[in-house]
């Protein structure tokens, strides 16, 4: 007001003065109002694309930190508008410059607190809880890493929400008041969050902002927001379990022949009325039924009405109600587990993947860790890569007559896996006399595993035979990662087969290197405590626990120890009550094979001691009493 009143007072003492001065007065004062009101506006606008654009236009507070010990800047507050309070967006991974978490009305979802990230209208949206901390970072690294920062990460309790703010992550509060720990797919709690998701869509969506909803075990390895942007006419975009490509190029799957559920793990809305009136739906339904799967929920709901084409050349299907515009994305760069870690669909069909989410895997969310892991697109903490006691690994050796000769059958299969986990139990065995953590060797399969019968691979997908199978086909890597009674022994840690082509693998690690060569006894150089050249060392083979022990004891500050062969590499136990023990160990690592046609049930259980049974064959249990983990 006193702005106004001097304004006034200056232009008043003008009109008094002479004609010529008035006319200049004048001439100087609308100047500056126009360069006033084109700075503004440059600034302030929601559609500039400079780098101001991250300038928040939210009225309410916002969980940005404040450092108390600094002046606040009134000069910059006094030249805003009331109603645009200049509040930058926090650059990802910034942490706050504060010891005092703001309180949680801060981390309300609001419009304004979405408006924050949004860039190009589209904000990109996942949630989870404290269990799924670190699949959470490794979505939000692997979108900051590719230039992308227009993201929400939903946090269903404090702990969550307090680590990612501390993180310089942003976050919202759904106020689930969740359970911190993993809830286990199926579980109650699981169903509830699943509910949760549609709950946010259906909150987001009157906001007038495009949402990309993601599950927190995807991870995008391309930016999808240019892709999503060819098609402007859809309402949603969403991924499917497809398994048979519909197409060899980079356009939409054609939803004629898509067979598979959509998945909702990966699926994009624009606020059109016709997807707000499916999320409403959509919610009604879940709330009404808390036993009704939110995928399953979904895809009633878009089949209730499919087809016919929108056109002939987007790719898109009047789906729901007949005026919403469909898109499923090709499945071979909107990867499930099975297209991107079995298949490989992208490589073959020489494409590049936007995203992988972790579908079609064992072992639950371990099995999943692991997945991403092996495909080196997990992020680890430093201590993952360089841990105490060191890393132990070998050479896998595989006759070629056993991956290549013959019919790809589940004898020739368990032919195959069987010669591998030999091998594997020995090196589990010795990583454990020496305190070290077994790096896995790849595993290859001739068959794929599922949860239903089928002919060895599936018809019409573009499985390979054999192929570097996921560990969690065979073993059970939850088992193998549980902290277990002191009746099965000392814990073994394990690390992925990729794991020393990891780029976050550090030099330390690379540089510390010791070859055990394998040798018979008595053979020239083949002697305890002596080396060849440095970095290798002759040992014989079929050596006994003691002395393997005392021979590698020498290395112990050695970061990497790799047997040249695991056969005949070890002799076994001289400690009777710690071989039990192993074995007791080991054989609750490995799993099942599923799943045999014309039989029930028709899973085959991997038996890692198969060689001690004269006569052993792979058949699906007889009787029921015969279904149960071999002893």
């Amino acid at each position: 007001m006193e702005m106004e009143l001097g304004w006034r007072s200056r232009v008043e003492d003008a009109a008094k003065s002479k004609p010529l001065f008035v006319t200049i007065y004048a001439t100087v004062i609308i100047g500056v109002l126009i360069s006033s009101f084109y700075v503004f506006s440059a600034l302030y606008s929601p559609n500039n694309s400079t780098s101001f654009s991250s300038i928040s236009l939210s009225t309410t507070p916002v969980p940005v930190a404040i450092d108390s010990s600094q002046p606040p800047p009134v000069q910059q507050d006094a030249l805003l508008p009331k109603d645009t309070p200049a509040i930058p967006q926090k650059p990802i991974w910034e942490p706050p410059h504060t010891e005092k978490m703001p309180p949680l009305d801060h981390f309300r979802l609001t419009k304004e607190l979405v408006q924050q990230r949004v860039k190009d209208n589209i904000i990109i949206v996942t949630f989870g809880n404290y269990a799924f901390m670190d699949f959470i970072l490794t979505w939000a690294k692997h979108l900051s890493d590719l230039q992308v920062s227009n993201f929400l990460v939903g946090a269903m309790d404090t702990k969550l929400l307090e680590a990612l703010y501390w993180k310089g992550v942003p976050v919202f509060d759904m106020g689930s008041h969740m359970s911190t720990v993993d809830v286990g797919w199926g579980s109650p709690t699981f169903h509830k969050m699943g509910r949760e998701k549609v709950i946010l869509i259906d909150s987001i969506l009157p906001y007038g902002f495009e949402l990309l909803m993601c599950d927190t075990d995807m991870v995008w390895l391309k930016n999808p927001l240019p892709y999503l942007a060819r098609y402007p006419e859809a309402d949603v975009l969403t991924s499917s379990d497809q398994v048979v490509p519909t197409v060899v190029d980079d356009s939409l799957d054609r939803w004629q022949q898509v067979g598979a559920a959509y998945n909702i793990g990966i699926f994009h809305w624009r606020p059109t009325d016709s997807s707000k009136k499916l999320a409403a739906e959509w919610k009604e339904m879940l709330l009404a039924d808390d036993k009704i799967w939110d995928q399953n929920g979904f895809n009633d709901l878009v089949h209730k009405r499919l087809g016919p084409s929108v056109d002939e050349e987007s790719g898109l299907v009047y789906a729901y109600d007949g005026n919403l515009k469909l898109g499923i994305l090709p499945a071979s760069i909107f990867c499930s587990g099975h297209t991107y870690f079995v298949q490989a669909m992208y490589q073959q069909l020489r494409l590049e993947p936007y995203a992988v989410h972790t579908t079609f895997q064992y072992a639950g969310t371990d099995g999943k860790r692991h997945r991403l892991r092996e495909g080196m697109v997990f992020y680890d903490p430093p201590e993952y890569f360089d841990t105490p006691g060191g890393f132990l690994s070998f050479k896998p050796s595989i006759p070629k007559s056993l991956l290549l000769d013959g019919e790809h059958t589940i004898e020739s299969h368990f032919t195959l896996v069987n010669y591998q986990m030999k091998q594997i139990r020995t090196a589990l065995a010795i990583a454990s006399l020496l305190n070290r953590t077994l790096v896995m060797p790849p595993l290859w399969c001739r068959l794929d595993r599922l949860w239903f019968s089928h002919p060895g691979v599936l018809e019409g997908s573009m499985t390979r035979q054999p192929f570097i199978c996921p560990l969690d086909h065979v073993f059970e890597i939850n088992v193998m990662l549980k902290e277990l009674p002191e009746e099965f022994g000392p814990g073994i840690d394990i690390r992925e087969y990729s794991f020393f082509e990891n780029p976050s693998l550090p030099k330390q690690v690379k540089d510390s290197w010791l070859d055990v060569q394998l040798c018979e006894e008595g053979s020239q150089g083949c002697a305890l405590n002596q080396t060849s050249r440095p970095g290798v060392l002759k040992l014989p083979k079929r050596t006994n626990e003691e002395t393997l022990k005392t021979a590698l004891s020498l290395f112990k500050d050695v970061k990497v120890i790799q047997f040249s062969t695991m056969q005949d590499a070890f002799a076994g136990f001289t400690d009777q009550t710690r071989e039990e023990k192993f074995r007791r160990r080991v054989k609750r690592y490995v799993g099942i094979w599923c799943c045999v046609m014309d039989h029930t049930p028709g899973h085959i259980y991997y038996d890692i001691y198969w060689d001690e049974k004269p006569g052993w064959k792979p058949i699906p249990p007889q009787t029921p009493q015969d279904d149960h983990p071999p002893t």
